[in-house]
């Protein structure tokens, strides 16, 4: 297992054939992404931002699309005016791949850089 923090890592395109990770890794995972939650069936990941107003969460929407683009894994997006809510997984795999958690943290590191 890599043992390189998961922002400094890339996201390795999938094109299935592989299963998705085991609950038991998900759960391990999920504790290094602060605020994340594994869904239920341990098949996602999701957060939700607040931001100051519609502006900055367009802002936040827009460079977070550019980090999702430049590691070619995106996330589903939800949004209202001042929140936005990002849902993470392989679907490829139809399940969560070390990918959903390297976005994650990616994000978490950008919102981080915000405050």
């Amino acid at each position: 297992m890599d043992t390189t923090p998961l922002e400094q890592q890339h996201c390795v395109p999938c094109e299935g054939g592989i299963p998705p990770m085991m609950r038991d890794e998900a759960i391990k995972l999920a504790a290094e992404v602060n605020q994340w939650e594994l869904a239920p069936d341990a098949k996602s990941i999701s957060r939700e931002f607040t931001l100051k107003d519609f502006k900055e969460a367009l802002a936040f929407v827009n460079r977070v699309g550019e980090i999702a683009e430049s590691e070619g894994h995106h996330p589903d997006i939800h949004w209202w005016w001042n929140k936005v809510k990002f849902e993470l997984s392989t679907h490829a795999v139809k399940g969560l791949s070390n990918n959903d958690f390297i976005l994650a943290s990616k994000i978490n590191r950008l919102f981080e850089s915000l405050s």
